[in-house]
């Protein structure tokens, strides 16, 4: 999983849970071409009032007045017009200690190889390096939004994802307005591909029966009837499934109860297409007819039919 929930480095005030009744505000910011365009509108389509790259010295006074109807999504980066760490940070706490907000500070965060990569794929220039190469404004960048990224509660590392993947990461997190549910992601994934990061559990599936070697499985998957077939058939499928049902009726409410409001779920396989696949959907199914809020994803599978633009922002 790429959302982790964080507490913050430093010693200073750092945005809180929200509290409920108030404006909800977001704050999205991270290095050049980590995806905070893509995360704005993608926050925009889910319902949030977005502005990108609002002055940092007008925001007090978009917050005037009674809160606004719809949740608010705000994009800082480096090209804001009065952009500077303290101002930021300033802005931060301002937000962070107002009783009349729900804040939330997503930092989306990427290595600095894939940032290269982006660069120079849409050949734009770097904003902290316009005559010079990428890479040292990326460094430059880097050094500038430490303190930054040391305040931000929630983190994204986009370096593995799509635009596509990205804008699920968001629905699954921000889809929920009044952040009164746990949502659950039940994903699936190749062990040869490495392990999704900040997955809260994760489960190898490699044990089960391998549809790979039969012929008239190996290019279907695990959404597939067969498939689910071929892989329950095997004696152990039955009391795996039943143990980790069972730890997900335990573990559920209690951190529903306890406020937390995102939970991801990992089976892994060799391939990321039939065994994990297969649980995957099942658990999924399973939590969602008990009333859980669900929602799924296969890693692999999506990275067949994938859109591999690059992310915006």
């Amino acid at each position: 999983m790429r959302l982790m929930p964080r507490m913050p480095d430093n010693p200073g005030p750092a945005p809180g849970p929200a509290r409920g009744g108030g404006q909800r505000l977001v704050l999205v910011t991270g290095p050049s071409g980590a995806g905070r365009q893509t995360a704005v509108k993608a926050l925009e389509d889910i319902g949030f009032e977005a502005i990108d790259n609002l002055p940092l010295s007008l925001t007090p006074r978009l917050l005037e007045g009674p809160p606004i109807g719809r949740p608010l999504a705000l994009g800082i980066d480096v090209r804001n017009r009065d952009f500077s760490v303290n101002a930021l940070i300033e802005t931060v706490d301002m937000f962070s200690h107002r009783p009349d907000l729900e804040f939330e500070f997503l930092y989306l965060d990427c290595n600095a190889d894939v940032l290269l990569r982006r660069f120079s794929e849409t050949r734009r220039r770097h904003p902290l390096a316009l005559a010079e190469s990428p890479l040292l404004g990326i460094e430059r960048e880097f050094d500038l939004l430490g303190p930054i990224r040391a305040r931000a509660n929630l983190l994204i590392d986009t370096s593995d994802l799509t635009p596509h993947e990205l804008r699920a990461e968001l629905e699954r997190w921000f889809g929920s307005t009044d952040g009164s549910r746990l949502a659950v992601s039940v994903q699936s994934f190749s062990y040869k591909r490495g392990v999704p990061r900040g997955v809260d559990m994760i489960f190898d599936c490699r044990f089960l029966r391998n549809p790979y070697w039969e012929a008239g499985l190996r290019p279907l998957d695990g959404r597939d009837a067969q498939v689910a077939a071929h892989v329950e058939g095997d004696e152990r499928f039955g009391e795996f499934f039943d143990r980790v049902v069972g730890l997900m009726e335990m573990l559920l409410p209690a951190f529903s109860e306890e406020g937390k409001s995102y939970l991801s779920v990992a089976f892994g396989c060799t391939g990321g297409q039939h065994r994990s696949v297969v649980v995957a959907e099942k658990l999924a199914n399973a939590l969602a007819a008990s009333g859980w809020q669900v929602s799924k994803r296969h890693r692999e599978l999506e990275r067949q039919a994938g859109n591999k633009a690059p992310l915006a922002g």
